[in-house]
């Protein structure tokens, strides 16, 4: 296969893998409503969900890493547009793999560790305690910092640069191009959702925007792919 088709389906098939991850999550665990409840609770539910729940985290950290070929691919697809832009769009979307893999990798290395230390019959409450803070600072560094923060930002970058490389090349029809820079930047601005004076409650306008724009950029992802394969 060329990198044409692989850089198509890979447009296709992440959003797809994404959103039916997530959606599971959503059902078996409430995901992410489950994280404004208090820490036993949260991890007396990942219990509950048994190794299958594991494997279902572990899978949508895979759909991160799906994201760094998937930059590197569709920046040697796009014939014609400026080199330097197409290697900056690269970059920086394997960066954003990075950070949204290292947000989602936790759940199923760290926490099923807290989980079960949380469920010791002989746990003291100053262990308990403790698992609570290491269980919150993780959830903020790495969900919220890294994960959501990094993520969103770096990824609305990436759709940007990929959106103006759309345009340069004439792969596709321009208004896919536009709809990828409006897109990115939309999600770029919703990584604001936790930033300073937006804590700790957030940025009520980020968690409007947030779900929207991401249904949006995965339906500009699949487009993007059939147009491409087109």
């Amino acid at each position: 296969m060329t990198t044409s088709p692989v850089a198509s389906i890979l447009l296709i098939v992440l959003p797809i893998a994404f959103n039916l991850a997530f959606a599971a999550l959503a059902k078996v665990f409430d995901y992410p409503d489950i994280l404004r409840r208090p820490t036993r609770e949260v991890l007396a539910r990942f219990r509950a969900g048994g190794p299958g729940l594991v494997l279902l985290w572990w899978g949508f950290a895979m759909t991160a890493v799906l994201f760094a070929p998937l930059a590197v691919l569709l920046a040697f697809r796009l014939d014609g547009a400026d080199p330097v832009l197409l290697a900056v769009a690269a970059t920086v979307g394997v960066l954003a793999a990075v950070v949204q893999f290292l947000g989602l990798i936790r759940w199923p290395f760290l926490v099923p560790y807290l989980a079960r230390a949380d469920a010791e019959p002989d746990a003291t409450d100053a262990r308990r305690a403790a698992i609570d803070i290491v269980f919150q600072s993780f959830n903020r560094y790495l969900g919220v910092a890294v994960g959501e923060h990094l993520g969103f930002l770096l990824t609305g970058v990436w759709s940007v640069l990929s959106g103006a490389a759309l345009l340069q090349s004439h792969a596709v029809h321009p208004v896919i191009g536009i709809a990828g820079i409006v897109i990115g930047a939309v999600l770029a601005l919703c990584s604001l959702e936790f930033v300073g004076p937006f804590e700790p409650r957030g940025w009520r306008l980020a968690a409007v925007l947030t779900p929207v724009t991401y249904i949006a950029w995965s339906l500009w992802l699949a487009v993007t792919g059939v147009a491409l394969l087109l």
